[in-house]
């Protein structure tokens, strides 16, 4: 059947050469990408925010994919004469650049002169007084991958908490979701609630950031089930299946979008024993234990059977079994990412990925239906 896929595939490049240098393009670091959209982001839409922002201080929550056109969004609103008072950085800090889990210090941006504070010091670190007390209003602008361990969305919620706390509005700037399409994983499970996991949600959860902000004052997940005052403005000429191609790599180790659709399915391995390809030229399009000569390399594939095969247990069923640990082969961390405690256990019991996945299909289920309730973008 792979065969005769590849067959396909080749025979309908030839028939569309627009295709053809779609799929040559993509496979290329995501800084030489655009989009195959006329795809307008919400920071792009000045006019729906300026007389939000008019006269009022403002914090912008952003990292290096905060960008409207070749400028950052914090020189973009200093453009138009916005009073941008503090940058407030995720994971990995306002470059990029720094490594997962790496604790990201207090700076200053060298483009714009506005200080900047590291909400990630090794773990979500909430600004105090003293940074809530410079700001009237704080915009929220980063590139998500639509995954529920991947912190961008955990930083933007749990800003949403200290806002509420401290009565700032909110006002989320949306960006497409390049996992938007489809909705996949088990629900986490809140016990194992953690730093990469803060939601109810599924592992592909197919929506915007402005989508599940949304959907977390709706349904009252902030502290105490207080709402934060928000506002989202929306992207314009998208919908949940736009092929949305990054113009900027959202992390250090997601250089492209095969990386970003396998994502989902090869970060499970950071649970276990098995290596995701971190340190070399292909995170999170190979995997493997090289101490055992089992390395896996999926680099080849074009980013269209990539985003094709969605979220699948396969990958790390298939491991498990070739790598004969027995119950080594998973870590603590591992539930944490997965979201459940039963996957491991069904694994172990042999267990096929259909038919671990049959478990929690009437999960995701209801979760799509109280998805509906929050969507701003057609399905």
């Amino acid at each position: 059947m792979r065969r005769i896929s590849h067959i396909l595939l080749f025979c309908f490049c030839l028939l569309s050469c627009k295709e053809r240098n779609s799929q040559a393009s993509t496979s290329q670091a995501i800084p030489k990408s655009a989009s195959k959209t006329s795809v307008v982001v919400g920071a792009a839409r000045i006019d729906q925010y300026l007389p939000l922002v008019a006269g009022k201080r403002v914090a912008l929550l952003t990292n290096q994919t905060g960008r409207v056109g070749n400028r950052s969004t914090a020189a973009y609103l200093k453009s138009k004469g916005v009073n941008v008072t503090l940058i407030l950085t995720p994971e990995h800090g306002l470059s990029g650049k720094a490594a997962p889990g790496a604790s990201v210090g207090n700076s200053v941006d060298a483009e714009t002169g506005i200080p900047v504070y590291s909400l990630y010091k090794g773990s979500f670190t909430a600004p105090g007084d003293k940074e809530m007390n410079r700001f009237d209003v704080l915009l929220s602008d980063m590139q998500d991958v639509g995954v529920r361990f991947y912190t961008y969305y955990i930083s933007m919620v749990r800003m949403m908490d200290v806002c509420a706390d401290y009565h700032k509005k909110m006002i989320v700037l949306d960006r497409p979701n390049p996992n938007g399409h489809y909705v996949d994983g088990p629900v986490l499970d809140m016990k194992y609630k953690s730093e990469v996991g803060w939601l109810p949600i599924p592992v592909v959860y197919g929506m915007t950031m402005g989508e599940l902000a949304l959907m977390v004052n709706g349904e009252h997940w902030l502290t105490d089930g207080r709402d934060c005052e928000l506002r989202v403005v929306t992207c314009l000429h998208y919908t949940h299946r736009t092929l949305y191609i990054l113009p900027v790599s959202p992390s250090p180790n997601l250089p492209n979008m095969r990386s970003v659709y396998l994502y989902p399915s090869l970060c499970l391995f950071e649970g276990t024993q098995v290596s995701v390809g971190r340190g070399t030229p292909t995170p999170f399009q190979s995997y493997g234990v090289k101490a055992q000569n089992y390395w896996t390399d999926l680099s080849k594939l074009t980013d269209k059977e990539a985003k094709e095969t969605g979220f699948s247990l396969n990958y790390l069923v298939e491991a498990y079994h070739k790598l004969h640990q027995g119950d080594k082969f998973f870590t603590p961390f591992f539930e944490k990412l997965i979201g459940v405690g039963y996957v491991r256990k069904m694994v172990m019991d042999g267990k096929t990925a259909d038919q671990i996945q049959q478990k929690w299909e009437p999960d995701v289920e209801r979760f799509k239906k109280l998805r509906k309730e929050y969507l701003l973008y057609k399905e």
